[in-house]
């Protein structure tokens, strides 16, 4: 290396170090800034060094060779200040989306702990007692007829919600893998209503609740899975049931609002504490005492993830269900859109459901 060259690179160097300290003191000044910005000052402090180390190295003149290099600077900059722009932009929402994945996987681990601390608790009292009353039987510890059909029926009753709890988590593990497939179609909501309001009338008359349904005299048809939103109907007015006192009533009322039709299950019961409202349809969630059933007499037997499978069910035809207070009790609104455009696939947004 000749001294010539060894003088350039001296000179380069010593130009080029207080561009570069400077444009770190202007990258950290920003580093509160969007993340655009901070990419064209990256892009932008590298050419304001060459520049000036060349400027330096012709001896600061201002000659025909340096105006050719800033004319190719300048050309640079406005390609790739632009370019850096748009990969900011780019590079920003997938920082956001990525942030928005680890906090979902997160929020779905912690799910899947309560899911088998829930199961596990609630599984095991049931097995306990069919194991409990079996025995019994087998040494003969109840003889009379009375008796046994008694300890069989209690049997029965706890097979039937061992059946409907493993039943339920199959159905969340389809809703939540994308697995289950619903076939849409135009449906008339107010059938549906009818359906599960007749179904679930033994059972609304054995807990002394009432239930009334308020709906137009015309059609109100949705594109939607008759069966899933059954489902869905039903787990609410089952839970609405749950949560309403004896000399209580339950209210569905079903409403054309244009563009979407917004089905309300109305209840009078205790209400959802606030602190409830933001979890009330995730998988095992319990809230808090305030929100146990109080009128489970004559209802189906269920597994606690109702609020949870309705939630997935509506996610899959791309609508809404919203809980809320009400003076009387609490309140839950499906809004489901008359038109299938926009549609998600079962389980893509279920995630949330952890």
């Amino acid at each position: 290396m000749t001294t010539e060259t060894l003088r350039i690179f001296a000179v380069a160097l010593a130009m080029t170090a207080p561009i570069a300290a400077a444009g770190a003191g202007v990258l950290y000044l920003i580093r509160g800034m969007s993340l655009r910005a901070n990419m064209v000052a990256i892009i932008l402090v590298p050419l304001a060094a060459t520049f000036t180390a060349i400027y330096g190295v012709s001896g600061f003149m201002f000659t025909d060779d340096s105006s050719r290099v800033a004319a190719v600077l300048a050309a640079v900059a406005l390609v790739t200040a632009p370019l850096a722009l748009m990969l900011g932009h780019l590079q920003a929402k997938r920082t956001v989306w990525e942030r928005q994945m680890r906090e979902q996987e997160r929020a779905a681990e912690h799910s899947r702990r309560e899911l088998i601390a829930w199961v596990s608790h609630d599984l095991r009292t049931p097995l306990a007692d069919i194991k409990a009353l079996a025995e019994a039987l087998s040494d003969q510890v109840v003889t009379s007829p009375d008796e046994i059909e008694e300890f069989a029926r209690e049997i029965d009753t706890n097979t039937v919600r061992l059946s409907q709890m493993v039943d339920d988590l199959f159905e969340m593990s389809r809703i939540n893998s994308g697995a289950m497939t619903l076939e849409f179609e135009p449906v008339d909501v107010r059938e549906v209503v009818d359906e599960v309001t007749t179904a679930l009338g033994s059972a609304a008359r054995r807990a002394e609740v009432s239930i009334g349904v308020t709906a137009p005299d015309r059609p109100v048809v949705a594109t939607a899975s008759s069966t899933a939103l059954s489902r869905v109907l039903t787990n609410l007015v089952v839970n609405a049931i749950a949560h309403t006192r004896r000399g209580g009533a339950v209210d569905l009322v079903v409403t054309d609002a244009g563009g979407s039709v917004s089905i309300v299950v109305d209840d009078d019961g205790t209400g959802i504490p606030p602190e409830d409202l933001s979890r009330i349809f995730e998988i095992a969630y319990r809230g808090t005492t305030s929100r146990t059933p109080v009128n489970g007499g004559g209802l189906p037997v269920g597994s606690g993830m109702g609020l949870a499978i309705a939630r997935g069910l509506v996610d899959a035809h791309a609508g809404e269900i919203i809980a809320s207070n009400t003076v009387r009790g609490s309140r839950f609104e499906v809004l489901l859109p008359r038109s299938p455009t926009g549609r998600r696939a079962v389980g893509t947004e279920t995630g949330r459901l952890g």
